[in-house]
């Protein structure tokens, strides 16, 4: 049984805690810095890779893998990129140990050490070009669309499960295109894939933008994000996508001859989601009763209870929901997506039949994972031919007659999926306030994403960003473009952008 859910007002990092823990999703390991992700969670990743993968390929990108290691040498090539991982790099130096027979022993063996040292893989830019040199050579070659879906290593020291860990999973997209044109269309089209998964099937709001020149990947000439809000009022930075030009293309000489056949470096696109979306997931639906999980990505949509004294009883419930059961077999929850049409998921359904707990114990173990709907039924409510049929976002209750319960299941998951993205919009919108003076921007920034007019400079921003602890989150794309003054350095500004603190 779960223990009390500690308030977001009173410790919002120790209720995100208590979540991982009481919905059995994570623990950390005996590795240090590292998490074990249990299967109930990981049923979520699963979906989630699922359905990007399945966007992906429907724009017409495959799956390749790189290796996890790294020759040093390759990170000389781009030191300004290196920048952002070397002080979190593990780097593997020798290949054996000695003294295996005794354990108590063992030691490296120092006539072992490599004769270069390779690195962890903490991301792929430098040994995927490396390949893609020897891969491009005509434009005939071009788009080169490839994705690796890997582990990376970062070896952080303040780490919390699934926001940040030494390792952790991620896609990583690595894009070669024959103009700048087609690749900034590249990293601007993906951005719209993630926000069509984000929007449709994790059912989170969020603002779309481009990050401004500080605030963007090393070596890339553009990076767009979107930003969501997470409970706590915090963004989350879970989505990148990059237009790198030709700054990997010159540091491993990967060139091609164009169609008037004259040679030139290719440009380049990259673009990663993580482990981290579950974080976003977690944090952006829960309640009171924890768990709130969208249908799309729920690894159970319905779970069901029978409520019986004795073995007899029992089976006669579940009889009487087979028809039910049946049907929901030959039918699929389908979700409108912009880039794969109506897709289509298979109906998950747990028959709780566990004689070893409570009922009470039952309902509250599924309302704390989040699982959409729940029908609990005792044989009593089969001679008026019903069941209760329970909704895990509004945590109402409602008797069906079994003749039309699946029709009803079928809706109202379609109806969660609408509400959950909805009740994250309102919240969004709600907490979004316009600041014209420094000390709005200052109130409003604890509580609020706060739209204020920005002068352009790096010293501005950082000013923000010391005085109040937010950062200039995006330029957004639907922001108000048009003049006006930064209320920070009383400059003129060409528009707003969104401010916020973050993780």
């Amino acid at each position: 049984m779960a223990t009390k859910l500690t308030s977001r007002a009173d410790d919002y990092a120790q209720r995100y805690n208590d979540l991982v823990k009481q919905a059995d999703l994570a623990e950390n390991s005996s590795v240090r810095w590292c998490m074990v992700i249990k299967p109930y969670w990981y049923a979520i990743w699963e979906n989630i890779k699922d359905v990007l993968d399945a966007m992906f390929k429907a724009t017409w990108h495959q799956n390749a893998y790189f290796p996890l290691f790294i020759p040093k040498s390759f990170f000389s090539k781009e030191a300004n990129h290196v920048e952002w991982f070397a002080k979190e790099c593990a780097v593997v130096t020798h290949y054996r140990l000695k003294n295996w027979e005794n354990w108590e022993g063992i030691v490296v063996d120092p006539e072992a050490k490599l004769e270069e040292e390779l690195i962890v893989r903490p991301t792929s830019e430098t040994i995927i070009w490396d390949s893609y040199r020897n891969w491009i050579t005509s434009h005939r070659d071009l788009p080169l669309l490839i994705n690796q879906r890997a582990n990376v290593v970062r070896w952080e020291m303040r780490t919390r499960l699934f926001l940040r860990s030494a390792e952790f999973q991620w896609q990583e997209w690595h894009t070669a295109h024959a103009t700048a044109e087609e690749a900034d269309e590249e990293a601007r089209k993906m951005l719209e894939v993630y926000s069509d998964f984000v929007k449709n099937f994790m059912g989170i709001y969020h603002y779309k933008g481009e990050k401004p020149e500080h605030e963007k990947f090393a070596w890339a000439v553009k990076t767009y994000t979107f930003e969501p809000m997470m409970q706590d009022f915090k963004a989350l930075q879970a989505w990148t996508s990059h237009n790198l030009w030709q700054n990997f293309a010159k540091a491993f000489d990967v060139k091609f001859t164009n169609k008037n056949n004259e040679l030139e470096y290719v440009y380049a696109t990259s673009w990663w989601v993580s482990t981290r979306l579950i974080w976003g997931l977690i944090m952006a639906h829960s309640d009171d009763n924890w768990l709130v999980l969208p249908p799309a990505l729920a690894p159970i949509h319905l779970v069901i209870v029978p409520i019986a004294k004795t073995e007899e009883d029992k089976q006669e419930v579940l009889n009487a929901l087979q028809p039910c059961l049946d049907t929901l077999k030959q039918r699929k929850l389908t979700i409108d997506s912009k880039f794969l049409g109506a897709y289509q998921i298979p109906y998950k359904v747990k028959i709780d039949d566990d004689n070893q707990k409570t009922p009470g114990w039952k309902f509250n173990e599924w309302e704390l994972k989040g699982v959409p709907l729940r029908i609990a039924v005792w044989k009593r409510d089969l001679e008026k031919w019903e069941v209760e049929l329970f909704r895990r976002d509004t945590m109402e209750k409602k008797f069906v007659k079994l003749e039309n319960l699946s029709e009803e299941i079928e809706k109202l998951l379609k109806e969660i999926q609408e509400n959950i993205y909805l009740k994250h919009s309102e919240f969004t919108k709600a907490h979004t306030y316009k600041a014209d003076s420094y000390d709005e921007l200052k109130e409003k920034v604890e509580k609020w994403f706060v739209l204020a007019h920005w002068d352009w400079t790096k010293e501005t921003a950082m000013k923000v960003q010391d005085e109040l602890k937010a950062t200039i989150r995006c330029l957004p794309f639907d922001g108000e473009i048009q003049e006006g003054i930064d209320p920070v350095s009383w400059k003129k500004s060409a528009r707003r952008v969104i401010y916020a603190k973050s993780y």
